[in-house]
């Protein structure tokens, strides 16, 4: 006899099934190309494995979520790591749509550049509280995708001695890091950085320049897969 338990992992992975078979298929909803059916198999089996960790995960009243979830999750990673940074990108985009920081991607990694004016006063290591509204954004998606490495990269001007600037963007970096942990993302994936005045993207002969050297980067890349 089937039981529900059974019944539970049949429905998430039959769900996820047509969901990730209309999208492999054809297109991805969150890049606009063509999925192979590599990645449909994929996506597939990692359902199917999601779908069994989710509910042995879950509570008795709870097992059809955490069906839904495993599977969801499970058939992304399963469908590629790509992918997974696809759905991941689109997430933080509409997140922090209007809030002054940037979404871009490198590879497999998603920066996300903020600006000093949005995150620290001049010379100063206390967030804003705009930084703290922006940070439970990230922390909310870097929750829900937990295959990632979350890099948070400190970086000043080049007003002021080298030391000091080195000294200032890691402690700034570090800032963001404790915020993030404190909002529940896992502290072993968090690590921050300082890099001072050495990496400037744009002049720090401008007052324009300058407040664009002064930033917060927060890298995400993918967790080494077992």
């Amino acid at each position: 006899m089937i039981n529900k338990k059974t019944n539970i992992l049949v429905s998430a992975v039959t769900a996820c099934s047509i969901l990730f078979i209309s999208g492999c298929q054809t297109t991805n909803p969150y890049t606009n190309e063509s999925q192979n059916g590599k990645a449909t198999n994929g996506a597939l089996i990692g359902a199917l494995a999601g779908a069994v960790i989710g509910v042995a995960s879950s509570s008795k009243s709870d097992r059809g979520k955490g069906a839904l979830i495993g599977a969801a999750s499970g058939a992304a990673l399963g469908g590629g790591i790509g992918y997974y940074m696809d759905t991941q990108e689109a997430e933080l985009r509409k997140q922090l749509q209007s809030t002054g920081v940037s979404v871009t991607r490198s590879g497999e990694n998603i920066v996300l550049n903020m600006p000093n004016e949005v995150t620290f006063g001049v010379d100063e290591v206390k967030l804003n509280p705009g930084a703290k509204n922006v940070l439970n954004s990230v922390a909310l998606v870097a929750k829900e995708y937990d295959q990632t490495q979350i890099n948070v990269l400190g970086y000043t001007d080049s007003s002021g001695s080298e030391s000091y600037n080195l000294r200032l963007s890691k402690i700034r970096a570090i800032e963001v890091g404790n915020y993030l942990v404190a909002q529940q993302v896992e502290y072993a994936r968090v690590k921050s950085e300082g890099i001072g005045e050495s990496k400037p993207i744009a002049s720090n002969s401008t007052a324009e320049g300058r407040a664009q050297n002064r930033r917060v980067e927060i890298i995400l890349s993918p967790l080494p897969q077992s």
